[in-house]
């Protein structure tokens, strides 16, 4: 069994995380990944507070392993906050902006911190700030982009900067050979987007699914 310093702190059995992908990470994917060992982080997907929370509880109604909720600090998520913590969800996860504001709340509640980062100078601040892990992203991953430093050159440029908090490496890997380069450039974990896109649990179109799995390395 593949493990690191990573699965012990966020109680998982292996370090792998589905990255929280708009509409498509609901709890259907989120609980299969976290049923089978890994973390899911469900997307809020800009719902308002009380339909997250029925996210939430749906997604604990399928599974008792621990999972992640993602909020994307583009928004107003500060109510959407109180509601993972109201709700003890194990991981907190966020994107695109400062997550410090909720950190004390979201650790006095037994809440681990992810932030997700797209440069060295991010991760070294959310490191200040006392988050628990850390994604660096590079420009290969889908949907919103942090930075624009690919992931090979971020994540050991990031690793060495934050050490000994843990990183997640993201954008372009999908599969066993992907986690070995990233544990090999030491991160502790990936985060993997596309390769869940389509799964019978993730909630995208049919058609998306199709052209996902017909696509090639040219596109």
């Amino acid at each position: 069994m593949l493990r690191t310093g990573l699965c012990d702190l966020l109680g998982v059995e292996y370090p792998i995380f589905v990255a929280p992908m708009g509409f498509v990470t609901g709890p259907e994917l989120a609980a299969a990944v976290s049923n089978a060992g890994g973390l899911g982080i469900l997307s809020f997907s800009g719902n308002p507070p009380a339909a997250l929370r029925e996210r939430i509880r749906r997604l604990r109604a399928l599974t008792d392993k621990p999972f992640g909720v993602n909020l994307l600090q583009h928004y107003e998520v500060d109510e959407h906050a109180d509601v993972c913590i109201e709700e003890g969800v194990p991981v907190l996860s966020f994107f695109w902006g400062d997550p410090s504001p909720f950190i004390p709340m979201a650790h006095e509640a037994g809440i681990k911190i992810i932030n997700q980062v797209g440069s060295v100078h991010e991760a070294v601040k959310s490191k200040g700030a006392g988050v628990d892990v850390i994604i660096a992203q590079g420009v290969e991953a889908g949907g919103h982009i942090a930075g624009e430093v690919g992931t090979m050159a971020l994540v050991p440029c990031v690793v060495d900067a934050v050490s000994p908090v843990p990183v997640v490496a993201a954008g372009g890997i999908a599969d066993a050979r992907g986690l070995v380069a990233a544990l090999a450039l030491g991160a502790q974990g990936v985060a993997l987007g596309t390769r869940f896109l389509a799964t019978t649990e993730s909630s995208a179109h049919p058609t998306y699914k199709r052209k996902v799995m017909e696509a090639t390395e040219a596109g």
